[in-house]
């Protein structure tokens, strides 16, 4: 019998100090004024069989940031009137005879959970913002809540030494993985097979767990965004496109690579060299006050040019990326941040409203880049057919592509190719994941 984990505590390698600090930077960042700060870790979600077991537990990203520390059914409280570092006080579950017993735990140290309701006593009248999973608590103000969200959300886009050290472990983890699938990629070889292989050198290399569902898709399934690997085998001449990270201490590496099995055509070589090229001069756009917008639509006209060199459109990139018809080829936005997981930290700018141009609906950032945000460039193109054997998107923009060559290439894949990047106060960026060569072969 298994019963659902509750108590457990990370390596993260934080010290009292740097925890310390991190909670002042934080609550000097946050509009509580008089409100009381209530952040929950959450609980672990049963499976439904009846087994005694539950989902592996992750406590919410905004508690982890602030203790370090999965425990389920902790709450993390904040008085900003006792000061941005003596006003946080952990909360946090007794252990029972019968987790001592079944799963030999210990007591994670804190104050005891049933202390919260005292604790808030004391402090009664005042209004009351909730972050991380929901506490059972009936004095929530909303509205409170999600300016406090937006503002931590925010303060914590910057990552900080301890944060990019974690990153950078994670890559370090990630980078044999890759280095290993290249080894054992060729004909004949499943999906399945390139996942076990890139999944278990992460692990031999330190990683706790991986970042994110690993996606590995072959020939025509390497058009498919999210791609679940399957029991197709490589067949010669494939693309294929493999993105996967490992996770050290809950921050994530967030990679992709696309690779031939064999010799590539001269399509396929042009298409990759055109995806290359639009990342590479996008990274170099990431520096401290660019607007993501920007460098997205600057990647969307880099990508549309080249495709316009191959012959699969036509017409000026500008105008093209204007009208839309890069959408085509380029579904998705060009990147997101990373840390506590993917996407993590990613959004909207403070008082920003979403962008209404259909062409941006899938960004998943609208702000200024600033100095140690950490965010993923991932262009890509990619012939997929539901959206090119769309009638509507076919009449739309008859003019605008080469139909019969995109028809010749309709089952082709696609080619996506994505770096972590570190945005330096000033200079050039720095890319996490420089040690995950790009070659077609």
């Amino acid at each position: 019998m298994r019963r659902a984990a509750r108590f457990v505590t990370m390596p993260v390698n934080m010290t009292p100090e740097s925890l310390r600090q991190r909670r002042a930077r934080i609550a000097a960042a946050l509009p509580l004024e008089n409100a009381l700060l209530l952040i929950g870790a959450g609980f672990p979600v049963p499976l439904p069989e009846g087994s005694d077991q539950a989902y592996p537990f992750r406590s919410h990203a905004e508690y982890f940031h602030l203790t370090g520390a999965e425990c389920a059914g902790g709450v993390l409280a904040f008085d900003p009137r006792d000061g941005a570092s003596a006003g946080w006080r952990s909360f946090v579950p007794l252990v029972t005879e019968a987790e001592r017993v079944w799963e030999g735990r210990t007591q994670v140290a804190g104050t005891p959970l049933a202390d919260l309701e005292p604790w808030l006593a004391a402090r009664r009248g005042r209004p009351i913002a909730m972050l991380g999973a929901r506490v059972a608590h009936p004095g929530c103000d909303e509205e409170i809540s999600l300016r406090v969200r937006e503002a931590l959300t925010h303060a914590r886009r910057p990552k900080d030494d301890h944060e990019i050290d974690a990153i950078r472990r994670a890559a370090a983890a990630t980078a044999p993985g890759y280095a290993k699938l290249r080894e054992v990629l060729r004909p004949g070889v499943t999906e399945r097979a390139l996942q076990i292989e890139l999944e278990a050198e992460f692990f031999r290399q330190g990683a706790d767990r991986t970042g994110y569902g690993s996606i590995v898709g072959t020939g025509s399934n390497s058009a498919i965004l999210h791609f679940e690997p399957s029991a197709r085998a490589v067949q010669a001449g494939d693309f294929v496109l493999v993105d996967a990270g490992a996770e050290v201490g809950r921050y994530v590496a967030d990679v992709t690579r696309t690779y031939v099995a064999g010799q590539p055509t001269a399509f396929q070589r042009d298409l990759y060299q055109v995806v290359l090229q639009a990342e590479e001069r996008a990274i170099a756009r990431c520096v401290v006050g660019a607007e993501w917008k920007a460098v997205h639509l600057a990647a969307a006209e880099d990508l549309v040019a080249g495709l316009v060199q191959m012959g699969v459109m036509h017409g000026k990139p500008a105008s093209l990326v204007e009208q839309e018809a890069h959408t085509l080829f380029f579904p998705h936005g060009l990147g997101h941040m990373v840390g506590l997981g993917v996407r993590d930290g990613s959004g909207r700018a403070p008082g920003r409203v979403k962008d209404p141009r259909l062409s941006l609906r899938t960004l998943r950032m609208d702000l200024p880049l600033a100095a140690d945000y950490v965010l993923t460039v991932e262009p890509g193109l990619y012939f997929i057919p539901a959206l090119l054997n769309d009638p509507a998107r076919r009449a739309r923009f008859s003019d605008c592509v080469n139909w019969p060559l995109v028809d010749q290439h309709l089952h082709l894949g696609g080619v996506r190719i994505e770096d972590d990047v570190l945005i330096n106060s000033s200079g050039a960026p720095e890319i996490l994941t420089r040690a995950i060569p790009k070659r077609l072969e």
